[in-house]
Protein backbone atom coordinates (compact mmCIF):
# COMPACT_ATOMS: atom_id res chain seq x y z
CA UNK A 1 0.00 0.00 0.00
CA UNK A 2 1.07 3.46 -0.94
CA UNK A 3 -0.29 6.98 1.55
CA UNK A 4 -0.12 9.93 1.74
CA UNK A 5 0.95 11.09 5.10
CA UNK A 6 -2.50 13.00 5.62
CA UNK A 7 -4.66 10.11 5.01
CA UNK A 8 -6.66 9.13 8.29
CA UNK A 9 -6.66 5.33 7.70
CA UNK A 10 -8.43 2.85 10.84
CA UNK A 11 -5.84 0.49 11.82
CA UNK A 12 -8.71 -2.49 10.90
CA UNK A 13 -9.08 -1.35 7.30
CA UNK A 14 -7.65 -4.45 4.95
CA UNK A 15 -5.91 -2.87 2.33
CA UNK A 16 -4.65 -4.98 -1.10
CA UNK A 17 -1.55 -4.63 -2.55
CA UNK A 18 -0.54 -2.04 -4.62
CA UNK A 19 -3.41 0.07 -3.63
CA UNK A 20 -3.32 4.01 -3.40
CA UNK A 21 -4.23 6.41 -1.06
CA UNK A 22 -3.81 10.06 -1.88
CA UNK A 23 -4.01 12.84 0.88
CA UNK A 24 -6.79 13.67 3.25
CA UNK A 25 -8.30 10.87 2.54
CA UNK A 26 -10.03 9.13 5.40
CA UNK A 27 -10.66 5.24 5.66
CA UNK A 28 -13.03 4.18 8.72
CA UNK A 29 -13.23 0.52 10.53
CA UNK A 30 -14.35 -2.42 9.13
CA UNK A 31 -13.68 -1.45 5.34
CA UNK A 32 -11.94 -3.93 2.80
CA UNK A 33 -10.36 -2.26 -0.66
CA UNK A 34 -9.09 -4.69 -3.20
CA UNK A 35 -5.58 -4.66 -4.63
CA UNK A 36 -4.48 -2.38 -7.42
CA UNK A 37 -7.30 0.57 -6.43
CA UNK A 38 -6.46 4.14 -6.59
CA UNK A 39 -8.23 6.39 -3.92
CA UNK A 40 -8.08 10.38 -4.66
CA UNK A 41 -7.40 12.80 -2.40
CA UNK A 42 -10.01 14.20 -0.10
CA UNK A 43 -12.52 11.09 -0.52
CA UNK A 44 -14.30 9.53 2.67
CA UNK A 45 -14.71 5.75 3.02
CA UNK A 46 -17.00 4.61 6.07
CA UNK A 47 -18.03 1.18 7.64
CA UNK A 48 -19.16 -1.45 5.74
CA UNK A 49 -17.09 -0.79 2.40
CA UNK A 50 -15.93 -3.46 0.33
CA UNK A 51 -14.26 -1.99 -2.62
CA UNK A 52 -12.90 -4.37 -5.21
CA UNK A 53 -9.61 -4.36 -7.14
CA UNK A 54 -8.32 -1.94 -10.12
CA UNK A 55 -10.61 0.35 -9.29
CA UNK A 56 -10.53 4.74 -9.61
CA UNK A 57 -12.83 6.76 -6.91
CA UNK A 58 -11.62 10.33 -7.35
CA UNK A 59 -11.81 13.20 -4.89
CA UNK A 60 -15.14 14.29 -2.88
CA UNK A 61 -16.59 11.03 -3.27
CA UNK A 62 -17.96 9.61 -0.24
CA UNK A 63 -19.03 5.60 0.15
CA UNK A 64 -21.10 3.62 2.54
CA UNK A 65 -22.34 6.40 4.52
CA UNK A 66 -25.36 5.69 6.25
CA UNK A 67 -28.67 5.40 4.45
CA UNK A 68 -30.81 8.48 4.08
CA UNK A 69 -33.86 6.29 5.32
CA UNK A 70 -35.55 7.38 8.85
CA UNK A 71 -36.27 3.82 9.57
CA UNK A 72 -32.87 3.02 9.50
CA UNK A 73 -31.95 1.91 13.31
CA UNK A 74 -28.04 1.45 12.80
CA UNK A 75 -27.73 -2.33 11.45
CA UNK A 76 -24.05 -3.82 10.42
CA UNK A 77 -24.63 -3.29 6.52
CA UNK A 78 -22.90 -2.92 3.69
CA UNK A 79 -21.66 -0.52 -0.06
CA UNK A 80 -20.32 -3.07 -2.21
CA UNK A 81 -18.27 -1.98 -5.53
CA UNK A 82 -17.21 -4.53 -7.90
CA UNK A 83 -13.47 -4.89 -10.41
CA UNK A 84 -12.45 -1.95 -12.58
CA UNK A 85 -15.20 0.55 -11.49
CA UNK A 86 -14.64 4.17 -11.59
CA UNK A 87 -16.38 6.50 -9.32
CA UNK A 88 -15.80 9.89 -10.52
CA UNK A 89 -15.84 13.27 -8.29
CA UNK A 90 -18.79 13.35 -5.32
CA UNK A 91 -20.63 10.52 -6.23
CA UNK A 92 -22.15 9.15 -3.02
CA UNK A 93 -22.92 5.56 -2.21
CA UNK A 94 -25.04 4.68 0.74
CA UNK A 95 -24.53 1.19 2.68
CA UNK A 96 -27.94 -1.07 2.95
CA UNK A 97 -30.76 -1.39 4.98
CA UNK A 98 -32.49 -4.62 6.64
CA UNK A 99 -34.45 -4.22 3.19
CA UNK A 100 -31.43 -6.55 1.31
CA UNK A 101 -28.28 -5.54 3.68
CA UNK A 102 -26.41 -3.99 1.32
CA UNK A 103 -26.10 -1.61 -1.82
CA UNK A 104 -23.66 -2.69 -4.55
CA UNK A 105 -22.42 -1.33 -7.68
CA UNK A 106 -21.36 -3.40 -10.31
CA UNK A 107 -17.71 -4.54 -11.89
CA UNK A 108 -16.20 -2.60 -15.00
CA UNK A 109 -18.87 0.42 -13.90
CA UNK A 110 -18.56 4.12 -14.37
CA UNK A 111 -20.36 6.30 -12.40
CA UNK A 112 -19.50 10.22 -13.21
CA UNK A 113 -19.59 13.29 -11.37
CA UNK A 114 -22.38 13.69 -8.99
CA UNK A 115 -24.21 10.35 -9.14
CA UNK A 116 -25.97 9.09 -5.95
CA UNK A 117 -26.66 5.42 -5.28
CA UNK A 118 -29.47 5.20 -2.44
CA UNK A 119 -29.29 2.48 0.28
CA UNK A 120 -30.29 -1.43 -1.44
CA UNK A 121 -29.93 0.07 -5.05
CA UNK A 122 -28.16 -2.98 -7.04
CA UNK A 123 -26.26 -2.32 -9.81
CA UNK A 124 -25.17 -4.12 -12.32
CA UNK A 125 -22.06 -5.24 -14.14
CA UNK A 126 -21.07 -2.46 -17.12
CA UNK A 127 -23.41 0.13 -16.13
CA UNK A 128 -22.98 3.68 -17.03
CA UNK A 129 -24.54 6.98 -15.15
CA UNK A 130 -23.51 9.98 -16.42
CA UNK A 131 -23.40 13.27 -14.62
CA UNK A 132 -26.30 14.17 -11.72
CA UNK A 133 -27.93 10.63 -11.94
CA UNK A 134 -29.79 9.91 -8.70
CA UNK A 135 -30.93 6.78 -7.68
CA UNK A 136 -33.28 6.38 -4.75
CA UNK A 137 -33.32 3.92 -2.39
CA UNK A 138 -34.08 0.02 -3.99
CA UNK A 139 -33.36 0.56 -7.08
CA UNK A 140 -32.34 -2.25 -9.74
CA UNK A 141 -29.76 -2.11 -12.31
CA UNK A 142 -29.28 -4.95 -14.33
CA UNK A 143 -26.17 -5.32 -16.45
CA UNK A 144 -24.77 -2.59 -19.60
CA UNK A 145 -27.44 0.28 -18.37
CA UNK A 146 -26.61 3.18 -19.74
CA UNK A 147 -28.18 6.28 -17.90
CA UNK A 148 -27.72 9.98 -19.84
CA UNK A 149 -27.23 12.48 -17.25
CA UNK A 150 -29.70 14.38 -14.75
CA UNK A 151 -31.31 11.74 -14.74
CA UNK A 152 -34.18 10.32 -11.18
CA UNK A 153 -34.60 7.18 -10.55
CA UNK A 154 -37.88 6.55 -8.18
CA UNK A 155 -37.39 3.97 -5.13
CA UNK A 156 -38.21 0.16 -6.45
CA UNK A 157 -37.67 1.10 -10.11
CA UNK A 158 -36.04 -1.92 -11.95
CA UNK A 159 -34.27 -0.90 -15.37
CA UNK A 160 -33.82 -4.29 -17.62
CA UNK A 161 -30.26 -5.14 -18.77
CA UNK A 162 -29.01 -2.86 -21.98
CA UNK A 163 -31.52 -0.52 -21.74
CA UNK A 164 -30.71 3.31 -22.34
CA UNK A 165 -32.07 6.52 -20.56
CA UNK A 166 -32.55 9.45 -22.68
CA UNK A 167 -30.77 12.38 -20.46
CA UNK A 168 -33.19 14.39 -18.06
CA UNK A 169 -35.57 11.95 -17.46
CA UNK A 170 -38.02 11.08 -14.53
CA UNK A 171 -37.91 6.98 -13.97
CA UNK A 172 -41.35 6.46 -12.50
CA UNK A 173 -41.72 3.02 -13.74
CA UNK A 174 -40.25 -0.66 -14.58
CA UNK A 175 -37.84 -0.17 -18.27
CA UNK A 176 -37.75 -3.47 -19.91
CA UNK A 177 -34.62 -4.71 -21.36
CA UNK A 178 -32.98 -3.66 -24.67
CA UNK A 179 -34.76 -0.61 -25.04
CA UNK A 180 -34.37 3.12 -25.28
CA UNK A 181 -36.64 5.58 -23.03
CA UNK A 182 -37.08 8.80 -23.35
CA UNK A 183 -39.72 12.21 -23.15
CA UNK A 184 -42.03 12.99 -20.34
CA UNK A 185 -43.80 10.68 -19.28
CA UNK A 186 -41.13 8.38 -19.51
CA UNK A 187 -42.03 6.31 -22.98
CA UNK A 188 -40.88 3.74 -24.80
CA UNK A 189 -38.93 4.89 -28.00
CA UNK A 190 -37.43 1.90 -29.67
CA UNK A 191 -34.60 -0.73 -29.33
CA UNK A 192 -31.63 0.21 -27.95
CA UNK A 193 -30.15 -1.18 -31.74
CA UNK A 194 -26.79 0.87 -31.21
CA UNK A 195 -25.42 -0.21 -27.94
CA UNK A 196 -26.88 -3.80 -28.65
CA UNK A 197 -24.62 -3.90 -31.71
CA UNK A 198 -21.92 -2.72 -29.69
CA UNK A 199 -21.89 -5.42 -27.80
CA UNK A 200 -21.87 -8.33 -30.13
CA UNK A 201 -26.01 -9.09 -31.06
CA UNK A 202 -26.08 -9.82 -34.54
CA UNK A 203 -28.96 -7.76 -36.87
CA UNK A 204 -31.33 -11.09 -36.52
CA UNK A 205 -31.49 -10.95 -32.82
CA UNK A 206 -32.02 -7.41 -32.72
CA UNK A 207 -35.01 -7.62 -35.48
CA UNK A 208 -36.68 -10.11 -33.05
CA UNK A 209 -36.49 -8.16 -30.20
CA UNK A 210 -37.65 -5.13 -32.42
CA UNK A 211 -40.87 -7.44 -33.06
CA UNK A 212 -41.40 -8.23 -29.36
CA UNK A 213 -41.77 -4.68 -28.42
CA UNK A 214 -44.19 -4.29 -31.65
CA UNK A 215 -46.17 -6.39 -30.25
CA UNK A 216 -45.98 -4.49 -26.74
CA UNK A 217 -46.08 -1.10 -27.47
CA UNK A 218 -46.82 -0.60 -30.68
CA UNK A 219 -49.59 -2.81 -32.17
CA UNK A 220 -52.00 -1.04 -29.88
CA UNK A 221 -52.63 -4.56 -28.00
CA UNK A 222 -53.30 -4.53 -24.17
CA UNK A 223 -50.12 -6.66 -22.18
CA UNK A 224 -51.97 -9.63 -21.28
CA UNK A 225 -52.86 -10.28 -24.88
CA UNK A 226 -49.22 -8.73 -26.40
CA UNK A 227 -47.48 -11.29 -24.33
CA UNK A 228 -50.24 -14.30 -25.82
CA UNK A 229 -49.34 -13.22 -28.82
CA UNK A 230 -45.15 -12.98 -28.49
CA UNK A 231 -46.00 -16.33 -26.81
CA UNK A 232 -47.26 -17.64 -29.59
CA UNK A 233 -46.23 -16.13 -32.59
CA UNK A 234 -42.29 -15.49 -31.59
CA UNK A 235 -39.42 -17.82 -32.14
CA UNK A 236 -37.95 -19.51 -29.20
CA UNK A 237 -35.04 -17.62 -27.66
CA UNK A 238 -33.11 -15.78 -25.09
CA UNK A 239 -34.12 -12.64 -25.67
CA UNK A 240 -37.76 -13.65 -25.64
CA UNK A 241 -37.18 -15.35 -22.39
CA UNK A 242 -35.65 -12.50 -20.66
CA UNK A 243 -37.94 -9.79 -21.85
CA UNK A 244 -41.30 -12.64 -20.66
CA UNK A 245 -39.65 -12.69 -17.59
CA UNK A 246 -39.29 -8.98 -17.20
CA UNK A 247 -42.52 -8.68 -17.43
CA UNK A 248 -43.95 -11.32 -15.67
CA UNK A 249 -42.03 -9.82 -11.93
CA UNK A 250 -42.78 -6.15 -12.89
CA UNK A 251 -45.14 -5.43 -10.24
CA UNK A 252 -44.07 -1.89 -10.14
CA UNK A 253 -45.49 -1.79 -13.73
CA UNK A 254 -43.20 -0.62 -16.83
CA UNK A 255 -43.13 2.16 -19.13
CA UNK A 256 -45.75 3.86 -21.54
CA UNK A 257 -45.65 3.45 -25.60
CA UNK A 258 -45.58 6.12 -28.01
CA UNK A 259 -48.79 6.27 -28.79
CA UNK A 260 -50.79 6.28 -25.43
Amino acid sequence: MEKHPYTNIHPNAKIGEGVVIESFTTIHDNVEIGEGTWIGPNVTIFSGARIGKNCKIFPGAVISAIPQDLKFAGEETTAEIGDNTIIREFVTVNRGTTDRMKTVVGNNCLLMAYVHVGHDCLIGDNCIMANCVNLAGHVVLEDFVVIEGVCGVQQFVKIGQHAFIAAGSNVRKNVPPFVKAAREPLSYVGVNSVGLRRRGYSTDSITLIEEIYRSIYVRGLNLTNAVRVIEQETPQCKEKEIILKFIEESTKGMIRGPLN
